[in-house]
């Protein structure tokens, strides 16, 4: 099990309401992220799930009971930290066990549970390695180990893998995203990274300022944010956003077309163009940065990693107007 649900949950600190009445569903065996940028309330709202903040006022339950007052150790739940927290001195056999040694667990369902673990996360060979001679991502593991070994409801991730660098991060993400799928355990995951968002998530939750701006699958934000903090947020390179008389010519304040909606070509009868600045070359893709459109300050497109296309170059532009965005005056997507 693992059917998580937030009922007007609100968070203040003293004088100040960082989560506002807020209504959230985690179905069970979901692999939810709460994504948002530094302050928008994502990790606060992680940490009340887990009993580590009091709730201001509203409800929480797990499966169906009410826990919004029962301490972190009853819920059910188990927490990974971008911290490992491990203990030096143990070895990664005993890491793993301490949770349920604390709880008094017999040795031999001690073992059995630790193993298992061990070879979900491929680590058996590591069992009696202390944690200083293993990698940043091993140790990372080792902290997963340690929650598995609870078999709990679901699990909490709070940024876990800010601390490895890029290559690392790719692989742990794709090491957790195995793990949601040989577990069928609920999950949530808190990151800033919407790349990790898209990329891991069965429902993404987009907060800011602790107000839920959307909830949806990955394409779902992607086709269609519902305001322009979502549109602007979820893409990598992020959507272009242009106002004016390009944007009035689509009955809106506001239109969106994202970088690899734009076709670069012939200046001579394109709808738009405009003079290279910077391109990026990526191999497979290059993003170019295109300036002078009478558009926007800059327009970023993703082309063809060949293309040959270099800085000071004029290049025409073509949109693809079945993916065009548009947004009102408010900000909100015009259906």
């Amino acid at each position: 099990m693992g059917h998580i649900k937030l009922n007007q949950i609100t968070k203040s600190f003293g004088d100040v309401e960082v989560i506002p009445p807020l209504d959230l569903t985690i179905e069970n065996g979901e692999f939810a992220v709460f994504v948002g940028p530094s302050g928008c309330g994502k990790s606060t709202l992680l940490r009340l799930i887990a009993g580590l903040e009091d709730v201001s006022s509203g409800h929480i339950e797990i499966d169906g009971r009410d826990v919004t007052d029962v301490p972190p150790a009853k819920r059910g739940l188990a927490m990974v930290f971008q911290s490992y927290a491990l203990y030096p001195h143990m070895s990664v056999r005993k890491n793993i066990a301490f949770p349920l040694h604390m709880a008094g667990m017999d040795q031999a369902e001690q073992q059995r549970r630790v193993e298992r673990a061990a070879s979900v996360l491929n680590l058996t060979d590591y069992l009696d390695r202390r944690p200083g001679q293993l990698s940043g991502g091993q140790r990372q593991r080792v902290a997963i180990g340690r929650a598995i070994v609870r078999e709990p409801a679901a699990f909490l991730f709070d940024e876990p893998l800010s601390n490895l660098d890029a290559a690392l991060r790719h692989g742990m993400r794709m090491e957790i995203g195995e793990l949601h799928q040989s577990l069928s355990t609920t999950m949530i995951y808190v990151t800033h990274d919407q790349v990790e968002a898209m990329t891991m998530a069965d429902k993404i939750v987009v907060l800011r300022a602790g107000v839920i701006e959307q909830v949806g699958s990955p394409l779902d934000l992607y086709r269609e944010p519902r305001n322009l903090f979502v549109a602007g947020f979820i893409g990598s390179p992020t959507m272009n956003l242009i106002e004016g008389d390009e944007a009035r010519k689509h009955g809106a304040h506001t239109i969106g077309i994202r970088p690899e909606h734009i076709v670069p070509g012939d200046p001579d009868g394109a709808p738009w163009s405009g003079t290279v600045g910077l391109s990026e070359h990526l191999g497979s893709d290059t993003f170019l940065h295109v300036h002078g459109t009478g558009l926007t300050e800059s327009i970023t497109v993703r082309a063809d990693g060949e293309v040959p296309l270099r800085h000071g170059d004029r290049v025409g532009l073509t949109p693809n107007a079945e993916r065009i965005h548009r947004f009102d005056q408010a900000g909100l997507r015009i259906a």
